[in-house]
């Protein structure tokens, strides 16, 4: 009896490794066919190249978009007047980035046509607060009109093109308005600024903070591209800035820009050690 049951026992066990080695076969060809399911569904390691959009038109982008099996969303708009009207300004993901297709490719547009905004009435404003609003609204202070009046810098008039506008007037974003601003004769004349070291920006801002006129703008050799004109800084002004020096508000400024520090004048103590 003893024999039997040993060879029973021997007979059974090829057959428990079989079912074991048959268990093991069936749950790894199951777990491969989730592993490619999975592939087939989130399209694993299959991307594609997002192309550049920029500077395309709105049907330009698109069929890119298509052939690349990407889809595009656009969701805001500008206006960048030196940029192709009516044409993709910014996208995101940016040209080159590696995304899976179907992707959404959301896109900003430049504007076919300028902005609109309503004129302010600026009128009773001091200077200070009329270019506040301007800048609220995105339109630029242009010159400055300075009659006689009893309040200096009150604002009696807002023009454009030469015209005073409405308040309520519907204009394009950066539009120029000069403002007539009232000036008393016992206060018409203050000390001239030293602009010196300033970038173009700050120093039409700082002009206009202090009652005068962008007069005219003079680039040396080193100012060469749009760039260049925004990164130059003064090294000159007429009139200059001198100890005790006045001019009438209102006036012209004119001032040379440069990108070469060397031009710079010295400190007057470090000039004076040199001497």
């Amino acid at each position: 009896m003893d024999k039997k049951k040993s060879d029973k026992k021997k007979n059974r066990r090829p057959s428990v490794l079989l079912n074991i080695l048959a268990g093991l076969l069936v749950i790894a060809v199951l777990i491969a066919a989730a592993g490619l399911a999975l592939r087939l569904v989130t399209q694993h390691n299959v991307t594609v190249t997002v192309p550049d959009l920029v500077g395309s038109s709105r049907q330009e982008a698109q069929a890119l978009a298509e052939q690349n099996n990407l889809q595009l969303v656009v969701t805001d708009s500008v206006y960048v007047s030196r940029f192709r009207r009516g044409c993709v300004y910014a996208q995101n993901p940016k040209a080159g980035e590696q995304v899976k297709k179907g992707r959404k490719i959301y896109l900003t547009m430049n504007a076919s046509h300028e902005k609109q905004v309503l004129m302010p009435d600026l009128v009773g404003y001091s200077l200070r607060q009329a270019k506040v609003e301007l800048q609220s609204r995105k339109l630029k202070l242009g010159k400055l009109f300075y009659v006689s009046d009893i309040a200096t810098n009150n604002v009696l008039a807002q023009l454009r093109s030469g015209q005073e506008i409405a308040p309520g007037t519907s204009i394009d974003v950066g539009t120029v308005i000069d403002l007539q601003l009232g000036l008393d004769p016992d206060d018409a004349y203050t000390a001239v600024p030293d602009f010196t070291g300033y970038k173009y920006q700050r120093a039409l801002s700082s002009l206009q903070d202090n009652s005068f006129n962008f007069g005219a703008a003079v680039f040396d050799e080193t100012v060469k591209s749009y760039a260049d004109t925004l990164a130059a800084f003064v090294y000159r002004q007429s009139p200059a800035a001198s100890d005790g020096q006045t001019a009438r508000l209102g006036t012209a400024v004119k001032l040379y820009f440069t990108l070469d520090t060397s031009k710079l004048p010295l400190p007057e103590e470090q000039s004076a050690e040199e001497q």
